[in-house]
Protein backbone atom coordinates (compact mmCIF):
# COMPACT_ATOMS: atom_id res chain seq x y z
CA UNK A 1 0.00 0.00 0.00
CA UNK A 2 1.34 3.45 -0.93
CA UNK A 3 1.07 6.21 1.61
CA UNK A 4 -1.03 9.18 0.55
CA UNK A 5 1.08 12.32 0.72
CA UNK A 6 -0.27 14.83 3.26
CA UNK A 7 2.39 17.52 2.73
CA UNK A 8 0.76 20.90 2.15
CA UNK A 9 2.11 23.75 -0.04
CA UNK A 10 2.49 25.98 3.02
CA UNK A 11 5.06 23.59 4.50
CA UNK A 12 7.78 25.92 3.31
CA UNK A 13 9.81 28.95 4.35
CA UNK A 14 8.14 32.34 4.34
CA UNK A 15 10.79 33.84 2.09
CA UNK A 16 9.71 31.59 -0.76
CA UNK A 17 6.50 33.61 -1.00
CA UNK A 18 8.22 36.96 -0.48
CA UNK A 19 10.59 36.10 -3.34
CA UNK A 20 7.68 34.87 -5.46
CA UNK A 21 6.04 38.27 -5.02
CA UNK A 22 9.32 39.93 -6.05
CA UNK A 23 9.45 37.81 -9.21
CA UNK A 24 5.79 38.59 -9.94
CA UNK A 25 6.23 42.30 -9.28
CA UNK A 26 8.98 42.61 -11.90
CA UNK A 27 7.31 40.30 -14.41
CA UNK A 28 9.74 37.36 -14.05
CA UNK A 29 7.34 34.84 -12.53
CA UNK A 30 6.94 32.88 -15.78
CA UNK A 31 10.64 32.95 -16.73
CA UNK A 32 11.93 29.42 -17.29
CA UNK A 33 14.35 28.36 -14.57
CA UNK A 34 16.27 25.22 -13.62
CA UNK A 35 17.15 24.27 -10.04
CA UNK A 36 19.22 21.33 -8.83
CA UNK A 37 18.83 19.59 -5.48
CA UNK A 38 22.06 17.93 -4.31
CA UNK A 39 24.36 17.54 -1.30
CA UNK A 40 27.97 18.59 -0.92
CA UNK A 41 29.45 15.81 1.22
CA UNK A 42 28.60 12.20 2.00
CA UNK A 43 27.24 11.76 5.53
CA UNK A 44 28.45 9.81 8.57
CA UNK A 45 32.08 9.70 7.51
CA UNK A 46 31.27 7.47 4.55
CA UNK A 47 31.75 7.71 0.80
CA UNK A 48 28.26 6.85 -0.43
CA UNK A 49 24.67 8.00 0.11
CA UNK A 50 21.33 6.31 -0.57
CA UNK A 51 18.85 8.62 -2.33
CA UNK A 52 15.37 8.43 -0.84
CA UNK A 53 12.22 10.53 -0.71
CA UNK A 54 11.46 10.75 -4.44
CA UNK A 55 8.06 9.10 -4.18
CA UNK A 56 6.91 11.64 -1.59
CA UNK A 57 8.19 14.46 -3.82
CA UNK A 58 6.15 13.17 -6.75
CA UNK A 59 2.99 12.85 -4.65
CA UNK A 60 3.53 16.39 -3.37
CA UNK A 61 3.92 17.79 -6.89
CA UNK A 62 0.89 15.93 -8.22
CA UNK A 63 -1.35 17.45 -5.54
CA UNK A 64 0.18 20.91 -5.29
CA UNK A 65 -2.56 23.54 -5.11
CA UNK A 66 -3.02 26.50 -2.76
CA UNK A 67 -6.48 26.50 -1.21
CA UNK A 68 -8.55 29.62 -0.62
CA UNK A 69 -7.76 29.24 3.07
CA UNK A 70 -4.03 29.16 2.25
CA UNK A 71 -4.30 32.34 0.16
CA UNK A 72 -6.24 34.15 2.87
CA UNK A 73 -3.58 33.21 5.41
CA UNK A 74 -0.84 34.57 3.15
CA UNK A 75 -2.83 37.79 2.79
CA UNK A 76 -2.75 38.11 6.57
CA UNK A 77 1.03 37.71 6.88
CA UNK A 78 2.48 39.35 3.75
CA UNK A 79 3.00 43.13 3.90
CA UNK A 80 -0.20 45.18 3.40
CA UNK A 81 1.43 46.83 0.38
CA UNK A 82 1.27 43.51 -1.49
CA UNK A 83 -0.94 43.96 -4.55
CA UNK A 84 -4.19 42.01 -4.52
CA UNK A 85 -3.60 40.72 -8.04
CA UNK A 86 -0.68 38.68 -6.67
CA UNK A 87 -3.13 36.64 -4.60
CA UNK A 88 -5.15 35.92 -7.73
CA UNK A 89 -1.92 34.63 -9.25
CA UNK A 90 -1.35 32.36 -6.23
CA UNK A 91 -4.89 30.96 -6.50
CA UNK A 92 -4.15 29.74 -10.00
CA UNK A 93 -0.61 28.38 -9.77
CA UNK A 94 -0.04 24.66 -10.16
CA UNK A 95 2.73 22.32 -11.27
CA UNK A 96 1.39 21.52 -14.77
CA UNK A 97 4.35 23.37 -16.30
CA UNK A 98 6.97 21.84 -13.98
CA UNK A 99 9.31 19.04 -15.10
CA UNK A 100 11.18 16.94 -12.57
CA UNK A 101 14.10 14.74 -13.56
CA UNK A 102 15.66 12.56 -10.91
CA UNK A 103 17.77 9.58 -9.97
CA UNK A 104 15.72 6.42 -9.36
CA UNK A 105 14.86 6.25 -5.67
CA UNK A 106 17.18 3.91 -3.79
CA UNK A 107 20.18 4.72 -6.01
CA UNK A 108 23.66 5.09 -4.58
CA UNK A 109 24.52 8.77 -5.11
CA UNK A 110 27.47 11.09 -4.62
CA UNK A 111 28.18 14.77 -3.86
CA UNK A 112 27.41 17.51 -6.38
CA UNK A 113 25.45 15.14 -8.65
CA UNK A 114 21.84 16.33 -8.67
CA UNK A 115 19.31 14.07 -7.01
CA UNK A 116 16.51 16.18 -8.51
CA UNK A 117 16.46 18.66 -11.37
CA UNK A 118 13.39 20.89 -11.24
CA UNK A 119 12.50 23.02 -14.27
CA UNK A 120 9.58 25.39 -14.76
CA UNK A 121 8.32 28.94 -14.14
CA UNK A 122 10.72 30.73 -11.81
CA UNK A 123 8.23 31.70 -9.09
CA UNK A 124 6.67 28.22 -8.88
CA UNK A 125 9.91 26.22 -8.78
CA UNK A 126 11.18 28.68 -6.18
CA UNK A 127 8.18 28.02 -3.93
CA UNK A 128 8.84 24.26 -4.19
CA UNK A 129 12.38 24.52 -2.75
CA UNK A 130 11.93 24.01 0.99
CA UNK A 131 9.33 21.26 0.72
CA UNK A 132 11.43 19.20 -1.67
CA UNK A 133 14.45 19.60 0.61
CA UNK A 134 12.36 18.50 3.58
CA UNK A 135 11.20 15.38 1.76
CA UNK A 136 14.67 14.34 0.57
CA UNK A 137 17.09 15.38 3.36
CA UNK A 138 15.89 13.20 6.23
CA UNK A 139 14.81 10.30 4.02
CA UNK A 140 18.23 9.99 2.39
CA UNK A 141 20.08 10.40 5.68
CA UNK A 142 18.12 7.66 7.45
CA UNK A 143 18.33 5.29 4.47
CA UNK A 144 22.11 5.82 4.39
CA UNK A 145 22.40 5.31 8.15
CA UNK A 146 20.41 2.09 7.87
CA UNK A 147 22.64 0.90 5.01
CA UNK A 148 25.69 1.43 7.21
CA UNK A 149 24.07 -0.58 10.02
CA UNK A 150 23.44 -3.34 7.50
CA UNK A 151 27.09 -3.31 6.40
CA UNK A 152 28.21 -3.39 10.03
CA UNK A 153 25.89 -6.29 10.92
CA UNK A 154 26.59 -8.35 7.84
CA UNK A 155 24.09 -9.89 5.42
CA UNK A 156 23.09 -12.87 7.58
CA UNK A 157 21.69 -11.01 10.59
CA UNK A 158 18.11 -9.84 10.93
CA UNK A 159 17.89 -6.09 11.63
CA UNK A 160 14.78 -4.71 13.30
CA UNK A 161 13.90 -1.01 13.55
CA UNK A 162 12.54 -0.21 17.01
CA UNK A 163 12.85 3.58 17.02
CA UNK A 164 9.31 4.95 17.00
CA UNK A 165 9.30 6.04 20.63
CA UNK A 166 12.66 7.77 20.16
CA UNK A 167 11.94 9.47 16.83
CA UNK A 168 11.33 13.19 16.32
CA UNK A 169 7.56 13.15 16.41
CA UNK A 170 5.04 10.97 14.58
CA UNK A 171 6.05 12.05 11.07
CA UNK A 172 9.70 11.39 11.87
CA UNK A 173 8.76 8.01 13.32
CA UNK A 174 6.86 6.84 10.25
CA UNK A 175 9.51 8.18 7.87
CA UNK A 176 12.29 6.52 9.86
CA UNK A 177 10.56 3.14 9.66
CA UNK A 178 10.07 3.45 5.89
CA UNK A 179 13.57 4.61 5.04
CA UNK A 180 15.30 2.25 7.47
CA UNK A 181 13.58 -0.57 5.61
CA UNK A 182 14.73 0.83 2.26
CA UNK A 183 18.27 1.11 3.64
CA UNK A 184 18.43 -2.57 4.54
CA UNK A 185 16.47 -3.35 7.70
CA UNK A 186 14.19 -6.41 7.74
CA UNK A 187 11.27 -5.20 9.83
CA UNK A 188 9.84 -2.61 12.19
CA UNK A 189 7.85 -2.38 15.40
CA UNK A 190 5.86 0.54 13.90
CA UNK A 191 2.36 -0.77 13.14
CA UNK A 192 1.32 2.26 11.06
CA UNK A 193 4.42 1.95 8.90
CA UNK A 194 3.64 -1.73 8.45
CA UNK A 195 0.14 -0.87 7.25
CA UNK A 196 1.17 1.99 4.96
CA UNK A 197 4.25 0.47 3.36
CA UNK A 198 3.92 -3.29 3.75
CA UNK A 199 6.96 -3.52 6.06
CA UNK A 200 7.12 -6.77 8.08
CA UNK A 201 6.18 -6.19 11.72
CA UNK A 202 8.02 -7.45 14.77
CA UNK A 203 7.12 -7.29 18.45
CA UNK A 204 7.54 -9.25 21.65
CA UNK A 205 6.87 -7.92 25.13
CA UNK A 206 7.90 -5.15 27.49
CA UNK A 207 8.91 -5.37 31.14
CA UNK A 208 5.42 -4.23 32.11
CA UNK A 209 4.02 -7.56 30.92
CA UNK A 210 6.41 -9.46 33.18
CA UNK A 211 5.93 -7.23 36.22
CA UNK A 212 2.14 -7.33 35.85
CA UNK A 213 2.14 -10.93 37.15
CA UNK A 214 2.50 -11.74 40.84
CA UNK A 215 2.11 -15.54 41.07
CA UNK A 216 1.33 -18.73 39.16
CA UNK A 217 -2.29 -18.47 40.29
CA UNK A 218 -2.80 -15.84 37.58
CA UNK A 219 -2.07 -18.33 34.80
CA UNK A 220 -5.67 -19.28 34.00
CA UNK A 221 -5.01 -21.39 30.93
CA UNK A 222 -2.82 -24.44 31.60
CA UNK A 223 -3.16 -26.64 28.52
CA UNK A 224 -1.40 -26.40 25.19
CA UNK A 225 -2.55 -28.09 22.01
CA UNK A 226 0.22 -29.92 20.09
CA UNK A 227 1.03 -28.74 16.57
CA UNK A 228 0.22 -32.20 15.18
CA UNK A 229 -3.42 -33.05 14.64
CA UNK A 230 -4.90 -35.86 16.70
CA UNK A 231 -2.54 -35.48 19.63
CA UNK A 232 -3.95 -34.77 23.10
CA UNK A 233 -3.52 -31.42 24.80
CA UNK A 234 -0.64 -31.10 27.25
CA UNK A 235 -0.70 -29.64 30.76
CA UNK A 236 1.94 -27.04 29.90
CA UNK A 237 2.29 -25.66 33.44
CA UNK A 238 3.05 -29.11 34.87
CA UNK A 239 5.50 -29.72 32.03
CA UNK A 240 7.34 -26.51 32.87
CA UNK A 241 7.49 -27.45 36.55
CA UNK A 242 9.01 -30.85 35.66
CA UNK A 243 11.66 -29.18 33.53
CA UNK A 244 12.52 -26.81 36.37
CA UNK A 245 13.33 -29.81 38.57
CA UNK A 246 15.83 -30.97 35.94
CA UNK A 247 17.31 -27.59 35.02
CA UNK A 248 17.75 -25.96 38.45
CA UNK A 249 20.63 -28.25 39.50
CA UNK A 250 22.41 -27.47 36.24
CA UNK A 251 22.08 -23.77 37.03
CA UNK A 252 23.14 -24.39 40.63
CA UNK A 253 19.86 -22.98 41.82
CA UNK A 254 17.12 -24.22 44.07
CA UNK A 255 13.48 -23.99 43.07
CA UNK A 256 13.03 -21.51 45.90
CA UNK A 257 15.22 -19.09 43.97
CA UNK A 258 12.88 -19.10 40.97
CA UNK A 259 10.87 -15.89 40.71
CA UNK A 260 7.31 -17.21 40.53
CA UNK A 261 5.87 -13.99 39.09
CA UNK A 262 8.36 -14.01 36.20
CA UNK A 263 7.76 -17.69 35.63
CA UNK A 264 4.03 -17.01 35.47
CA UNK A 265 4.57 -14.23 32.92
CA UNK A 266 6.75 -16.37 30.65
CA UNK A 267 4.43 -19.39 30.84
CA UNK A 268 1.41 -17.19 30.12
CA UNK A 269 3.10 -15.62 27.09
CA UNK A 270 4.27 -19.00 25.80
CA UNK A 271 0.71 -20.31 26.02
CA UNK A 272 -0.50 -17.25 24.11
CA UNK A 273 2.15 -17.49 21.37
CA UNK A 274 3.30 -21.13 21.23
CA UNK A 275 4.59 -20.78 17.68
CA UNK A 276 6.79 -17.70 18.14
CA UNK A 277 7.46 -17.33 21.85
CA UNK A 278 10.04 -14.69 22.79
CA UNK A 279 11.31 -14.37 26.35
CA UNK A 280 12.58 -10.98 27.52
CA UNK A 281 15.69 -11.80 29.57
CA UNK A 282 17.84 -8.73 28.95
CA UNK A 283 18.16 -7.95 32.67
CA UNK A 284 19.97 -11.23 33.32
CA UNK A 285 23.37 -12.65 32.52
CA UNK A 286 22.16 -15.45 30.28
CA UNK A 287 25.72 -16.68 29.70
CA UNK A 288 25.56 -18.52 33.02
CA UNK A 289 22.77 -20.73 31.67
CA UNK A 290 25.17 -23.48 30.59
CA UNK A 291 22.61 -25.75 28.98
CA UNK A 292 23.51 -27.36 25.66
CA UNK A 293 20.22 -26.77 23.85
CA UNK A 294 20.42 -23.03 24.55
CA UNK A 295 22.76 -22.85 21.55
CA UNK A 296 19.83 -23.63 19.27
CA UNK A 297 17.66 -20.81 20.61
CA UNK A 298 17.53 -17.69 18.38
CA UNK A 299 19.01 -14.69 20.19
CA UNK A 300 17.65 -11.16 19.77
CA UNK A 301 19.44 -8.17 21.30
CA UNK A 302 18.59 -4.50 21.70
CA UNK A 303 19.88 -1.80 24.03
CA UNK A 304 20.96 1.52 22.55
CA UNK A 305 22.92 -0.31 19.85
CA UNK A 306 25.13 1.81 17.62
CA UNK A 307 27.09 1.19 14.44
CA UNK A 308 30.24 0.88 16.54
CA UNK A 309 28.58 -1.77 18.72
CA UNK A 310 27.78 -3.85 15.65
CA UNK A 311 31.36 -3.60 14.41
CA UNK A 312 32.60 -4.78 17.80
CA UNK A 313 30.12 -7.66 17.79
CA UNK A 314 31.30 -8.73 14.35
CA UNK A 315 34.88 -8.74 15.59
CA UNK A 316 33.81 -11.05 18.43
CA UNK A 317 32.19 -13.52 16.01
CA UNK A 318 28.93 -13.35 17.94
CA UNK A 319 26.01 -15.76 17.58
CA UNK A 320 23.24 -13.16 17.78
CA UNK A 321 20.50 -13.83 15.23
CA UNK A 322 18.47 -10.59 15.31
CA UNK A 323 19.36 -7.05 16.34
CA UNK A 324 16.88 -4.35 17.33
CA UNK A 325 18.06 -0.77 16.76
CA UNK A 326 16.22 2.37 17.83
CA UNK A 327 17.71 5.70 18.90
CA UNK A 328 21.00 5.53 17.00
CA UNK A 329 19.18 4.63 13.80
CA UNK A 330 16.24 7.01 13.66
CA UNK A 331 17.84 10.11 15.20
CA UNK A 332 21.18 9.82 13.34
CA UNK A 333 23.14 11.28 16.30
CA UNK A 334 26.46 11.21 14.43
CA UNK A 335 25.08 13.64 11.82
CA UNK A 336 21.64 15.18 12.26
CA UNK A 337 21.26 16.47 8.67
CA UNK A 338 22.43 15.47 5.20
CA UNK A 339 22.65 19.13 4.19
CA UNK A 340 20.98 19.01 0.78
CA UNK A 341 20.78 22.33 -1.07
CA UNK A 342 18.59 23.63 -3.91
CA UNK A 343 20.47 25.90 -6.27
CA UNK A 344 19.58 27.86 -9.41
CA UNK A 345 21.68 26.73 -12.40
CA UNK A 346 19.90 28.27 -15.39
CA UNK A 347 17.46 31.12 -16.10
CA UNK A 348 15.86 31.74 -19.49
CA UNK A 349 18.37 29.40 -21.11
CA UNK A 350 21.39 31.18 -19.59
CA UNK A 351 23.71 29.38 -17.17
CA UNK A 352 23.92 30.85 -13.67
CA UNK A 353 26.55 30.35 -10.99
CA UNK A 354 26.90 31.09 -7.30
CA UNK A 355 30.43 32.04 -6.29
CA UNK A 356 31.84 31.61 -2.82
CA UNK A 357 35.22 31.87 -1.11
CA UNK A 358 34.42 28.33 0.04
CA UNK A 359 34.92 26.28 -3.14
CA UNK A 360 32.61 23.58 -1.83
CA UNK A 361 29.73 26.08 -1.96
CA UNK A 362 30.26 27.11 -5.57
CA UNK A 363 27.54 25.81 -7.87
CA UNK A 364 28.00 24.08 -11.20
CA UNK A 365 26.30 26.20 -13.91
CA UNK A 366 23.89 25.23 -16.63
CA UNK A 367 21.46 22.45 -17.35
CA UNK A 368 23.41 19.23 -17.16
CA UNK A 369 23.27 15.53 -17.90
CA UNK A 370 24.77 12.99 -15.50
CA UNK A 371 26.31 9.67 -16.51
CA UNK A 372 27.69 6.77 -14.49
CA UNK A 373 30.71 4.98 -15.93
CA UNK A 374 31.25 1.29 -15.21
CA UNK A 375 34.42 -0.76 -15.39
CA UNK A 376 34.99 -4.27 -16.75
CA UNK A 377 34.24 -5.71 -13.29
CA UNK A 378 30.68 -4.32 -13.46
CA UNK A 379 31.12 -1.75 -10.70
CA UNK A 380 30.88 2.02 -11.25
CA UNK A 381 34.09 4.05 -11.02
CA UNK A 382 33.08 7.59 -12.04
CA UNK A 383 30.06 9.91 -12.30
CA UNK A 384 30.45 12.39 -15.16
CA UNK A 385 28.56 15.69 -15.45
CA UNK A 386 28.23 17.26 -18.89
CA UNK A 387 26.27 20.16 -20.34
CA UNK A 388 22.89 19.14 -21.70
CA UNK A 389 23.77 19.84 -25.33
CA UNK A 390 26.92 17.70 -25.31
CA UNK A 391 26.96 14.28 -26.98
CA UNK A 392 26.70 11.38 -24.58
CA UNK A 393 29.91 9.52 -23.73
CA UNK A 394 30.16 6.09 -25.30
CA UNK A 395 31.34 2.78 -23.93
CA UNK A 396 34.72 1.73 -25.30
CA UNK A 397 35.74 5.27 -26.31
CA UNK A 398 38.24 7.43 -24.46
CA UNK A 399 36.62 10.16 -22.35
CA UNK A 400 38.53 13.25 -21.23
CA UNK A 401 37.27 15.11 -18.17
CA UNK A 402 38.31 17.04 -15.06
CA UNK A 403 38.03 15.81 -11.49
CA UNK A 404 35.46 17.87 -9.61
CA UNK A 405 37.05 20.51 -7.34
CA UNK A 406 40.43 19.74 -8.95
CA UNK A 407 39.90 21.34 -12.34
CA UNK A 408 43.63 21.37 -13.07
CA UNK A 409 43.63 17.56 -12.98
CA UNK A 410 42.64 15.97 -16.27
CA UNK A 411 41.45 12.37 -16.52
CA UNK A 412 41.39 10.05 -19.49
CA UNK A 413 39.08 7.12 -18.90
CA UNK A 414 37.33 4.41 -20.89
CA UNK A 415 34.08 2.86 -19.69
CA UNK A 416 32.84 -0.65 -20.34
CA UNK A 417 29.29 0.62 -19.86
CA UNK A 418 27.70 4.08 -19.62
CA UNK A 419 24.43 4.74 -17.78
CA UNK A 420 22.35 7.92 -17.97
CA UNK A 421 21.42 8.69 -14.36
CA UNK A 422 18.38 10.95 -14.56
CA UNK A 423 14.90 10.12 -15.78
CA UNK A 424 11.82 12.29 -16.28
CA UNK A 425 9.51 11.45 -13.39
CA UNK A 426 7.06 14.36 -13.52
CA UNK A 427 5.85 16.45 -16.48
CA UNK A 428 2.66 18.14 -17.72
CA UNK A 429 1.07 17.73 -14.29
CA UNK A 430 1.47 13.94 -14.32
CA UNK A 431 3.73 11.37 -12.69
CA UNK A 432 5.47 9.80 -15.66
CA UNK A 433 6.90 6.61 -14.20
CA UNK A 434 4.68 4.41 -12.04
CA UNK A 435 5.21 4.73 -8.31
CA UNK A 436 7.26 1.89 -6.88
CA UNK A 437 6.36 -0.04 -3.76
CA UNK A 438 8.60 0.34 -0.74
CA UNK A 439 9.89 -3.20 -1.27
CA UNK A 440 10.82 -2.40 -4.87
CA UNK A 441 12.73 0.71 -3.78
CA UNK A 442 14.50 -1.36 -1.12
CA UNK A 443 15.47 -3.96 -3.71
CA UNK A 444 16.95 -1.27 -5.96
CA UNK A 445 18.89 0.21 -3.01
CA UNK A 446 20.39 -3.15 -2.11
CA UNK A 447 21.34 -3.90 -5.73
CA UNK A 448 22.94 -0.45 -6.05
CA UNK A 449 25.03 -1.12 -2.96
CA UNK A 450 26.01 -4.59 -4.14
CA UNK A 451 27.29 -3.12 -7.42
CA UNK A 452 29.37 -0.47 -5.64
CA UNK A 453 33.00 -1.54 -5.17
CA UNK A 454 33.75 -2.62 -1.56
CA UNK A 455 36.50 0.00 -1.21
CA UNK A 456 33.84 2.75 -1.30
CA UNK A 457 31.66 0.97 1.29
CA UNK A 458 34.21 0.58 4.08
CA UNK A 459 32.79 1.99 7.30
CA UNK A 460 36.24 3.21 8.28
CA UNK A 461 38.65 4.94 5.88
CA UNK A 462 36.68 4.31 2.67
CA UNK A 463 38.13 5.28 -0.70
CA UNK A 464 36.34 8.33 -2.17
CA UNK A 465 34.27 7.77 -5.32
CA UNK A 466 35.20 10.15 -8.12
CA UNK A 467 32.89 12.73 -9.71
CA UNK A 468 34.12 14.60 -12.77
CA UNK A 469 32.97 17.31 -15.18
CA UNK A 470 33.35 17.44 -18.95
CA UNK A 471 35.88 19.74 -20.61
CA UNK A 472 33.07 21.93 -21.95
CA UNK A 473 31.43 22.28 -18.52
CA UNK A 474 34.83 23.06 -17.04
CA UNK A 475 35.36 25.83 -19.60
CA UNK A 476 31.94 27.31 -18.84
CA UNK A 477 32.66 27.19 -15.12
CA UNK A 478 35.99 28.98 -15.59
CA UNK A 479 34.48 31.62 -17.88
CA UNK A 480 31.59 32.42 -15.51
CA UNK A 481 33.95 32.49 -12.55
CA UNK A 482 36.12 35.11 -14.27
CA UNK A 483 33.09 37.16 -15.36
CA UNK A 484 31.53 37.15 -11.92
CA UNK A 485 34.61 37.95 -9.85
CA UNK A 486 34.90 41.57 -8.67
CA UNK A 487 38.03 43.51 -9.63
CA UNK A 488 41.02 43.28 -7.35
CA UNK A 489 40.70 47.01 -6.55
CA UNK A 490 37.14 46.50 -5.35
CA UNK A 491 38.24 43.57 -3.22
CA UNK A 492 40.89 45.70 -1.54
CA UNK A 493 38.51 48.55 -0.70
CA UNK A 494 37.06 48.69 2.82
CA UNK A 495 33.66 47.02 2.94
CA UNK A 496 31.98 50.14 4.28
CA UNK A 497 33.06 52.16 1.24
CA UNK A 498 31.33 49.66 -1.05
CA UNK A 499 27.99 49.88 0.76
CA UNK A 500 25.75 52.86 -0.03
CA UNK A 501 24.27 52.83 3.48
CA UNK A 502 23.64 55.73 5.83
CA UNK A 503 25.26 54.26 8.96
CA UNK A 504 23.55 56.89 11.06
CA UNK A 505 20.26 55.35 10.12
CA UNK A 506 21.15 51.80 11.26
Amino acid sequence: MLRDCTVQPLLTDFYQFTMAYGYWKCGKEETNAVFELYFRENPLGGEFTIFAGLQDCLLFLSKFQLTEEDVKYLQSVLPPTTEQSFYDYLRNINTSTVTLRAMPEGSVVFPKVALLEVEGPLAIVQILETTLLTLVNYASLVATNAARFRLAAGPGKRLLELGLRRAQGPDGGVSASKYSYIGGFDGTSNVLAGKLYGIPLFGSMAHSYITSFTSMSEVKVRTLKPASEGQPAVDFVSLCEKWLVRICPLLRMSQDQINSSELAAFISYALTYPGNFIALVDTYNVMRFKVSWFSDIPIIISNGISEKDLINLQNQRHEVDSIGVGTNLVTCPLQPSLGCVYKLTQVCGKARIKLSEDKEKMTLPGKKTAYRLYGLDGSPFLDLLTLGDEPAPRAGEEIRCHVLNRRDECLQVTAARVETLHRVYYQHGQIYEGLCTTSEIKSHAQNSLINLHPKHKHLQDPVPYQVAISLKLCDLLNDLTKESKPTSDALNEPIASQLPVDVNGL
